[in-house]
């Protein structure tokens, strides 16, 4: 048998990380989460990543049995308070809601703090010259806020609609495709389409590997700041562009 394709992922934050993207995605109120739903929406990146058998850290399935626990809390019966109990119910979503809430400051902080460092790197001590006929202005090319999590989603929702679960190779081998190789195909297709190649289009080889090698390729090149991707609204369909040069 065969060794599973297997990749760890370091782009990934966190279960934490993971949370707030759907609490920020289904404008949910981080007081008062809806855990059904965020369960639901949370197994459903779980499943992706085996069914592409992405190698997650430990803490994901952890938070995973988590919030299955809180589940389960939250369908038991209440029980009826009588006068003589005086008892404080504790919210089962309690300790999540503030990890979530202390997490988001911390995010926050290092993101503004990251603005900072990028103002920095663009001060200069040496008095401005008169280049002005010479310099010809271009508006800057601004990356879509697209996350890691918004491209796993579209590649779950990718596999389910076309049934991509297994391969549909019938024979048994592996044609292993180097991730150089496959950068360098992707860039050539966003490069040739100037209005932007929808994320779908780049994984048109119903393989495993070939999946999982499309998408690295696809993180590296956006890494590298050679391609971004561009979502309209939450739900809408991605688009990779190419960075001007």
């Amino acid at each position: 048998m065969q060794e599973a394709y297997k990749v760890k992922l370091e782009q990934f934050e966190g279960p934490l990380d993971l949370l707030l993207h759907l609490i920020k995605q289904y404008e949910i109120d981080i007081y008062d989460i809806p855990v059904a739903e965020i369960t639901k929406q949370y197994m459903e990146y779980i499943y992706t990543f085996e069914k592409l058998e992405l190698n997650i850290a430990s803490e994901y399935l952890v938070m995973a049995a988590t919030l299955v626990a809180i589940k389960s809390q939250m369908l038991l019966p209440k029980q009826e308070v009588t006068e003589e109990v005086d008892e404080y119910m504790e919210d089962p979503r309690e300790e999540l809601m503030q990890r979530l809430i202390e997490y988001r400051k911390f995010k926050e902080a290092a993101e503004k703090l990251k603005e900072k460092e990028g103002e920095a790197t663009h001060t200069y001590t040496r008095p401005p010259m008169g280049f002005k006929d010479l310099l010809i202005e271009k508006p800057p090319v601004v990356p879509g806020d697209v996350t890691i999590y918004d491209m796993i989603g579209a590649l779950g929702k990718m596999l389910e609609r076309k049934k991509w679960n297994e391969p549909l190779d019938t024979k048994v081998q592996r044609a292993e495709i180097p991730i150089d190789e496959r950068m360098r195909d992707v860039l050539t297709i966003v490069k040739r389409a100037k209005s932007g190649v929808r994320f779908d289009e780049l994984f048109t080889v119903p393989s495993k590997s070939h999946i999982v090698v499309t998408f690295l390729a696809l993180l590296e090149l956006m890494k590298e700041k050679q391609v971004y991707c561009k979502q309209t609204k939450h739900f809408d369909t991605l688009y990779l562009y190419a960075m001007e040069e």
